[in-house]
Parts: structure tokens; C-alpha cells; sequence
């Protein structure tokens, strides 16, 4: 029961800023924001309880944290909320139909790792320079920050972010000359947005938003529960359970409920409890933390709107981090397409937008585009040239050669 409320206490601590900052991103008030976060405490904790508690499983839900980075950076993509809030909806209707639909999620799984993960580092790239770009700007208040996350990765990395996050709010407090939240509405509450569908904001936001969702988060983790050794996973019912909780917090300003990965490995490891077969009681008391954890949804959205933008944006990079790693690591771990990948990340992190549809779209079709031209050259007779112009004949010793 403890390793499921440190997860949850984790999970929320580590990331609820990047949700409110990408909701905000998109056009939400932040009554909205908060809303949003309310709605996928909730229902990320009621997925948790009900398939754990069927399943006997630890089956562990989160948020999109890579889906949320992905709304920071798609600000000012669109002035309507509505039309956000519609990108969120076709996501959940996708994760649905991958579920249900195994060549969808072939499809999926099927997409290039150096373009995924070049796609995934692009987006993340802009808000993992925000900390450096704030010591410069706020070094009194940043500095801190930074400093406190570095000596909590060394010492204990499960509370590098949270801390950083505490040290922020003593900086907002200061900054504001008390405290930010005196003369605010911490009650939360649920605000209805009706869904606009609009077909560029689908294509920019929407459809990135999915991939992400299930590159960056619902594979991997699958991947963490599979290396626990969680084989026989119901994974029908938890991509379609998924959907349904994002098709149903999208209207109340929710992005993505997913499969999680870093609570996953936190609930359904030994450090829960020696046997397997217990671990599905740290997910469920992660789910009932996760549904007290919406109660403060509305503190949480009023320290966002009364800081500083550069604090908020520099703790979300600091909990990104690692996660650009991985995607960095994933998208040129293979020479032979890093071609791909520099296209896919150059493309994706310059944010541009073209007739209204957004990076991240540009750059996953740029590396496609890339990595399957330089795969039928391989196939037309060239097999022994690689993307960067060398030879593989020039990269292996002699004697494999021979």
C-alpha cells in the first residue's frame, strides 16, 4: 500500500505542472486547467482500481506527460480551447480502435524507433533548455531549483523533481510577498468544454498526441510490467479502458490517460512486495491516492496562474529530462538511420507550422520520408551505404569483412 501512494505522490508531484502549462498552452483558462487535472486523477485511479482489482494485476495509469510537453510546445497553435479539447477526444477514439483493432496497433508498434524517438526527443527538446534559458533570466529563484534537482538525482532521484518543485513554490511565494494561493479558489471542480472538431488542430495536435501517448507511454509501459515478468496482460482491456477514460476527460479539459511507466515499475516490482501476486494491492492504493491527489487540483491551478511562467516551464524541463534521454538514445542508437532521426528531431524541435498543422506532424512525416528513401536504396543495391554518405565496408574491422 505504501509503494502505491509513493508512486501516485511521485507521479502527481513530478509532472502536474507540465499538465496544467500544456492545457494552458492550448487556450485553457485556468479553472480549466485545474479541471482537466481533476478529471484524469480521477479517472486514471478509477482505471487502476477497477482492472487491478479484476485482474489481479499491477496495472498502474497516468497522464501523458510526453502528451502534455507536446501541448507547451504547440502554444498558441490554436485560440480555441474547444478545438484542443476535440484533439483530445479523436486521441482517446485512436487508443480505443488500437485496442480493439490489432492492425492499428501493429501500425503503431511498427513505426520506425529512430523516428519515434527522434519525434519524441523533438518535442521535449524545447522544454529541456527551458532551465538553463532561466538561470539567466530568474538565477535567483532558478538557480536553487536546478541545484536541489542535481543533488537529489545523486542522492534520491525519486524526489529529485517533487523537491524542485517544492523550492518553486517557496520562490513564487516570495516573488508574490507571501503566499500565492491566499486569495484563491482551492476547490475543485469540473468545467464542461464542448468539443469543436477541427481538422487542423486533429492533424497537428490530435493525431501527435496519440502517437506520443502510445510511443512514449503505453509501450513502454507494456515493456516495464513485460521485463517484471507480467507476461498474460489483458491488453485489450487496458488500451480500450484507456480510451474510454481519455474520450471521457477530454470534455472536462483532461488530454490522456495512458498506461504508466515509472509508477509501474514502482508498484509492480519487489519493492512492493516480495510476492507477485500481492503487487496489484499497491496499484489499487495508487488509484484511491490518486483520487484524493484530484482534491487539490485547484491549489495546483492556482500556484500555475500565479507563477512565473520561467519557474514553471524550468521545473517541466527538469522532469523531462530524462525522458529526452531515452528518446535521444532510442532515435541514434542505430547508425544506419540516423539520417531519420536528425531529420525527424531537427523538424519536430524548430516548431514551425505549415497551413496550420504543427511540428511535430512535419517531422514524423519528414523522417518517414527519409527513413524508408534510404531503406529502398538499401533493397535497389546499395546495401553496403548508409544514410551519412559512408560505406559499411568503411565502419567494420577487417576482419568481419572477411
Amino acid at each position: 500500500m505504501v509503494a502505491g501512494i509513493v508512486a501516485a505522490l511521485t507521479g502527481f508531484a513530478s509532472s502536474f505542472a507540465i499538465v496544467i502549462a500544456g492545457l494552458l498552452g492550448v487556450g485553457a483558462t485556468p479553472a480549466e486547467a485545474a479541471s482537466g487535472l481533476l478529471a484524469l486523477c480521477v479517472l486514471q485511479g478509477l482505471l487502476a482500481i477497477v482492472l487491478s482489482w479484476t485482474s489481479r494485476l499491477p496495472l498502474a495509469f497516468a497522464w501523458s506527460t510526453p502528451g502534455a510537453a507536446l501541448l507547451v510546445a504547440a502554444q498558441g497553435s490554436t485560440s480555441s480551447f474547444g478545438a484542443a479539447v476535440g484533439a483530445f477526444l479523436v486521441c482517446g477514439i485512436l487508443v480505443i480502435l488500437t485496442g480493439l483493432w490489432p492492425a492499428l496497433g501493429r501500425a503503431m508498434t511498427s513505426i520506425p524507433a529512430p523516428v519515434s524517438g527522434a519525434m519524441l526527443a523533438g518535442i521535449l527538446f524545447p522544454l529541456c533548455i527551458a532551465p538553463v534559458t532561466a538561470t539567466i533570466e530568474a538565477p535567483l529563484f532558478a538557480i536553487p531549483i536546478v541545484l536541489v534537482w542535481l543533488i537529489l538525482q545523486r542522492l534520491a532521484p525519486r524526489w529529485a523533481v517533487p523537491a524542485a518543485i517544492v523550492i518553486a513554490i517557496v520562490g513564487v511565494a516570495v516573488m508574490s510577498g507571501g503566499s500565492p494561493l491566499g486569495s484563491s479558489n482551492w476547490a475543485p471542480g469540473l468545467h464542461f468544454v464542448l468539443p469543436v472538431l477541427d481538422p487542423l488542430t486533429i492533424v497537428s495536435l490530435g493525431i501527435p498526441l496519440y502517437i506520443v501517448t502510445m510511443v512514449g507511454q503505453n509501450v513502454p509501459g507494456f515493456a516495464v510490467l513485460g521485463t517484471l515478468g507480467y507476461t498474460n496482460l489483458p491488453t485489450r482491456s487496458m488500451l480500450v479502458g484507456s480510451g474510454i477514460a481519455t474520450t471521457l476527460a477530454a470534455p472536462f479539459g483532461g488530454h490522456s490517460v495512458n498506461l504508466a511507466a515509472l509508477s509501474a515499475a514502482i508498484t509492480g516490482g519487489p519493492d512492493a512486495h516480495p510476492d507477485p501476486g500481492r503487487r496489484w494491492i499497491a496499484t489499487l492504493s495508487g488509484g484511491v491516492s490518486y483520487l484524493a491527489l484530484g482534491l487539490v487540483a485547484g491549489a495546483a491551478g492556482a500556484f500555475i496562474d500565479h507563477a512565473s511562467p520561467v519557474l514553471i516551464v524550468a521545473v517541466a524541463g527538469l522532469a523531462l529530462i530524462g525522458a529526452f534521454t531515452t528518446g535521444v538514445v532510442s532515435a541514434f542508437a542505430d547508425p544506419e538511420h540516423r539520417l531519420a532521426a536528425a531529420v525527424t528531431f531537427v523538424v519536430v524541435a524548430s516548431g514551425i507550422a505549415v497551413a496550420g498543422i504543427g511540428s511535430a506532424f512535419w517531422g514524423l512525416l519528414a523522417g518517414l520520408g527519409v527513413y524508408l528513401l534510404f531503406r529502398a536504396r538499401k533493397k535497389d543495391g546499395n546495401p553496403r551505404t548508409a544514410e551519412d554518405g559512408s560505406t559499411a565496408d568503411e565502419e567494420e574491422p577487417r576482419e568481419h569483412r572477411r
